[in-house]
């Protein structure tokens, strides 16, 4: 009985064992070219996971620039076959299947993407033996969900992430822009460094059929994040700006316009506006000139904005002070065979430097400056940041044109900005040093970029620069008050409540190197007075109703008003000083 079983053992064993064998040679010899071509099939597909761009935001957390993720729908065109099979649930509960086609599949993704279904079509038969295919770009979140719930076993979702601007225009120039792939200008340009994530590879497994093996997913390198950039603009305080500008700029019948709001204590750029203003959501509606930021790149002649700049020198060098006494015609004929005039003809006047300052005056500025060599005169200049970019260094920035070698009637015209351009933030920066008792500290629009991992980076900073004593900045801020006080912009330049210290600009533009009629109409001051924390500065170009700087006074004291309500500056306790205008 024994052997019997020990037989029936050994025979099942051998059958066994001729099974295995059979299959072997079926695997290894028979099947060996099918099973080979099978296991291509089921590989390894790397891809890209997209580290998403960091965001921009304002002094106050207000995002500026923000990344948002997007869908695009994908295939491999040699795994799409003429249909498929999808399990439906029937109204009652229960489950059935259906066949669906291609062209089916395809009509039910155009409907929830917008996608062109033939355009679709194409791209799945042009080359049938192709890996990769994108069918449909930039569904959102829902659309992605949608598509998903169709269960289309060769349609796959790949991550994008999209630039979004929701503040539109507001800071628009400044921000700039990202293409589709590169970023094109502005902050989104110069910070690219803070604001670029770093990409990341997985891979998965596919099958024979196409899709893609559950589980099989492998991180090779992770996905990081952008840093996010903090500027110290408020954006609130930009889009009245804004507002304030172009308001003012199409009633002007101006070609641009621009102005610049700087905090005194650490020369923080609380705003700067351009117009035509550009939203980085719809680019095209601006045209190409205005894209960018004309604070910074766009260099013109001052006129007599500058004016207070010179008298500082003067004050310094221990040339004049404010009593100075003049006797100012209001045409002057230089000892080189030139001419300085005023704006408006005048009788010979009596005036003190203040008095100068007060009522804009070419002639008498001229008369003093050039008691200063060309040399001392052009240092000076360079400290107040003149001729070279701000610390900013916005996407092209101009540093103006400053000549070391001025010709006879050139030393003149600098006195009351003429013969040299300089750009309304190399303006910002000058004023900002008269307020902050003659130190020029680096004009910041950026205030730091925080990394994913927490680290912040602040950005390297030009050293400060001690351009006048602390003196000669409060006398010359002093004169700058009786423009307000006395002057005949007065009525529109008085804010109710605080002491306000400002001049008033009205400059030619050259065309091909010949003045003409066109020009450009400034006001640049600071608040309070006695303490200043603010400058404001606000200049429009080539204005065709008013062209004199009566035109800028209304939009500066707006400018002026919100800033001051909008940081709570505290209103002025001491009346400003007499200084006379007049001998």
């Amino acid at each position: 009985m024994s052997g019997r079983r020990l037989s029936v053992a050994i025979v099942v064993t051998l059958a066994i064992v001729a099974i295995f064998a059979v299959r072997l040679v079926d695997l290894q010899v028979v099947r060996a070219a099918e099973l080979n071509a099978a296991s291509l099939n089921k590989r390894a597909v790397s891809t890209v996971t997209y580290g998403a761009r960091g965001q921009i935001i304002d002094a106050n957390g207000v995002v500026l620039a923000d990344t948002v993720t997007r869908y695009d729908i994908t295939a491999s065109p040699r795994f799409v076959k003429d249909s498929f099979a999808r399990e439906v649930t029937n109204a009652d509960g229960s489950k059935s299947t259906v066949t669906v086609t291609t062209a089916q599949a395809l009509a039910e993704i155009a409907e929830i993407s917008g996608a062109d279904q033939q355009a679709m079509l194409v791209k799945l038969t042009e080359n049938p033996e192709s890996d990769y295919a994108v069918l449909a770009r930039g569904l959102d979140a829902d659309q992605y969900r949608a598509v998903r719930a169709l269960k289309i076993p060769w349609a796959y979702a790949e991550v994008r992430y999209t630039r979004t601007y929701p503040n539109g225009a507001v800071a628009g120039n400044l921000v700039g822009l990202l293409g589709t792939e590169d970023p094109l200008n502005g902050l989104e340009y110069t910070e690219d460094s803070c604001l670029d994530g770093i990409d990341g590879q997985s891979t998965y497994e596919r099958g024979l059929d196409g899709v893609r093996l559950p589980g099989s997913t492998v991180t090779k390198q992770e996905a990081v994040a952008g840093g996010t950039l903090k500027l110290t603009i408020d954006s609130d305080l930009q889009w009245y700006v804004q507002q304030q500008i172009a308001e003012q700029a199409v009633a002007l019948g101006a070609d641009s316009a621009s102005a610049i709001v700087v905090r005194v204590k650490d020369a923080h750029i609380m705003a700067m506006a351009d117009w035509p203003s550009a939203d980085p959501n719809d680019i095209g509606a601006t045209e190409e000139p205005y894209r960018g930021s004309l604070a910074f790149s766009g260099a013109y002649e001052q006129g007599s904005t500058f004016k207070p700049i010179s008298a500082a020198m003067l004050l310094e060098e221990g040339a004049a002070t404010p009593g100075t006494k003049l006797t100012v015609p209001s045409l002057m004929q230089t000892p080189e065979g030139g001419q300085v005039r005023d704006a408006t003809a005048h009788a010979t006047l009596n005036l003190t430097l203040a008095g100068v300052i007060q009522n804009s005056s070419n002639v008498g500025i001229s008369m003093l400056a050039t008691k200063l060599s060309n040399s001392t005169r052009y240092d000076y200049l360079t400290k107040f940041g003149m001729g070279t970019p701000t610390a900013v260094g916005f996407q092209g920035e101009s540093g103006g044109i400053l000549s070391k070698s001025w010709d006879s009637q050139q030393k003149y015209d600098v006195a009351y900005g003429q013969g040299i351009a300089s750009t309304l933030a190399q303006m910002g920066g000058a004023y900002q040093a008269l307020g902050n008792n003659g130190v020029r500290l680096p004009l910041t629009l950026v205030e730091g970029c925080q990394k994913p991992d927490g680290t912040v980076l602040a950005p390297a900073g030009a050293a400060p620069v001690q351009v006048v004593s602390e003196s000669t900045a409060d006398q010359v801020v002093a004169m700058m008050e009786t423009v307000v006080t006395g002057g005949d912009l007065s009525s529109l330049l008085t804010i109710p409540g605080y002491r306000v210290a400002a001049k008033s600009g009205t400059a030619q533009l050259a065309v091909n190197g010949v003045y003409s009629n066109e020009r450009v109409v400034s006001v640049a001051g600071m608040a309070p007075a006695e303490n200043p924390e603010y400058v404001v500065i606000a200049s429009f170009v080539k204005p065709d109703t008013i062209k004199t700087s009566a035109a800028a006074a209304p939009t500066f004291q707006k400018i002026m008003t919100q800033v001051l309500k909008t940081f709570r500056v505290e209103p002025s306790t001491q009346p400003a000083p007499h200084l006379p205008a007049t001998w």
